[in-house]
């Protein structure tokens, strides 16, 4: 096929890159021709992902590669300000390609932000494979060194045989890049600090877990929600006097929404560092009610301003309470430093009759314990089930021994993992609520470790309900997790 140029694009010693067009056509493509064979633009050809550009032809010759693929209208992700929101879904979409490719065998070798694309119906594509491999058995380290330098890891330097682990490396930097002064959030800097860690196996090892990593601070809290619906019980110990606040109406494109009240009087609970607020029910989608929040530390007690984007950690949460006038959340694990702390919260709608409420800003929770010893960790690790008759199923729960190491309101929180280290489900429940219940430990739901021929096995967090005094017990999340915190294999 013949093909016009329309611009020269990029030229270095190994590639000349073209915006062209099809002879007496009006369509545009790119036109790569690279010095060197590079066989992984024929496997890709093979392939569709809507987050990679489509090629339409791929010659290989004994010195040359030519490679004519999809023209995308778009900007390179680090060429403009992302919001939160762009920035959370670039990464699940860059997560979400990675997986796709590295399951093919590809590794990428050159993630960066000049090599993803933010097109103009809002998804990414994922550009340039000139520096991408397929991992060989039988070498010790790339025969070639390639990539970016300042992207790419110590053992694409030729110290070993790069695999996916690389591209975890490089998509670590270029989070920090994208987020710019945000990557100093407690919680983004734990994930980029794992990401980037120069010992491979102490990186996150799929990209699925990088996902996870992002995706449970978001909704793993569900599981205070979840484990008070399935239980029947009542996760408040304070009363919060219930505020009527004034529903308005907006535009909001072509639909008027209403907006939801905010919920009532956030506050702590005293000195648990338990946050609670009035539950908004017409929150979220059906019987789910659904809400976000943000933790502010400050070093006085003056209140943080709502308005700028100073807060420390952010994530929402779902969960099924129909008729509970309050809902709360021990967010004592997330505190950092020693200093004065703030949650703002919001009800979120559901698009299409409400819009989300205001942010509402609680009182201040004065920690002081940066250098408090640690809760002990949980011991006897071990699975029980129980026959539910009523409902013709089994019942699973994360047990241990050392029950009486804990105060009636510490949380507990578990993590189930399955035979490859992926992070499967999370549910969170106070010692207080398992003895009301009679559970002999964190239950779990079934659908989640029943699937057959699989494996499973937890771990278990205690979050403290005096965070002066103690601080949680050691971390179990993400993976991996040291031998010693773990269950014994669930086999099916």
């Amino acid at each position: 096929m013949e093909y016009e140029v329309v611009k020269l694009l990029k030229q270095s010693e190994k590639s000349t890159v073209h915006l062209v067009r099809k002879r007496n056509e009006g369509q545009l493509f790119i036109r790569k021709e690279l010095k060197g064979k590079h066989p992984v633009y024929a496997s890709l050809q093979t392939f569709t992902h809507p987050y990679l550009p489509r090629l339409y032809e791929v010659i290989l010759a004994d010195d040359s590669t030519t490679v004519v693929e999809e023209y995308i209208e778009g900007s390179a992700v680090g060429g403009f300000e992302l919001s939160n929101r762009q920035f959370l879904n670039i990464v699940k979409e860059l997560c979400g390609v990675l997986d796709f490719l590295h399951k093919k065998g590809i590794i990428h070798r050159d993630i960066k932000p000049s090599n993803i694309l933010y097109a103009k119906d809002s998804h990414i594509r994922l550009i340039d494979f000139d520096a991408a491999r397929m991992p060989k058995e039988d070498l010790e380290q790339d025969t070639i060194q390639l990539g970016t330098r300042g992207y790419a890891p110590p053992e694409q330097y030729g110290f070993s045989q790069t695999d996916e682990r690389a591209d975890i490396y490089a998509m670590g930097i270029t989070m920090e890049k994208l987020l710019g002064e945000n990557a100093r959030k407690p919680h983004y800097k734990k994930i980029i600090s794992k990401c980037t860690n120069l010992d491979p196996n102490k990186r996150y090892q799929s990209v699925k877990q990088v996902e996870n990593a992002f995706s449970h601070t978001r909704y793993a809290v569900l599981g205070v929600v979840l484990a008070a619906f399935v239980a029947g019980v009542v996760l408040v110990w304070n009363v919060v006097p219930e505020q009527s606040i004034q529903q308005e109406t907006v535009q909001t494109g072509d639909s008027n929404l209403t907006v939801l009240p905010a919920p009532s009087d956030p506050h702590w609970d005293g000195e648990t560092g338990i946050a609670l607020w009035g539950n908004v029910p017409q929150s979220g989608e059906g019987s789910e009610v659904h809400y976000k929040w943000r933790l502010y530390r400050c070093d006085t007690p003056e209140p943080p301003n709502l308005n700028r984007s100073e807060w420390g950690n952010e994530s929402d949460m779902r969960g099924s309470i129909d008729d509970e006038s309050f809902f709360d959340l021990n967010l004592s694990c997330e505190f950092w430093d020693n200093g004065y702390y703030y949650f703002a919260v919001c009800a979120v709608g559901d698009g299409i009759t409400y819009a989300d409420s205001p942010y509402v800003l609680s009182d201040a929770f004065e920690y002081k314990g940066e250098d408090a010893p640690r809760l002990p960790a949980p011991k006897d690790l071990t699975w029980i089930m129980r026959e539910d008759t009523e409902m013709d199923s089994r019942l699973y729960f994360a047990s241990f021994s050392n029950w009486d190491d804990y105060d009636d309101k510490d949380s507990f929180q578990v993590f189930v993992y399955d035979e490859n280290g992926e992070y499967i489900m999370s549910n969170i429940v106070s010692k207080e609520n398992m003895l009301e219940k009679d559970w002999p430990g964190i239950r779990i739901r079934g659908e989640f470790v029943n699937e057959p021929g699989k494996s499973y096995r937890f771990a278990i967090q205690i979050t403290s309900s005096h965070p002066n005094d103690f601080r949680a017990s050691p971390e179990v999340y993400p993976w991996p997790v040291k031998e010693t915190h773990l269950s014994p294999w669930l086999r099916n």
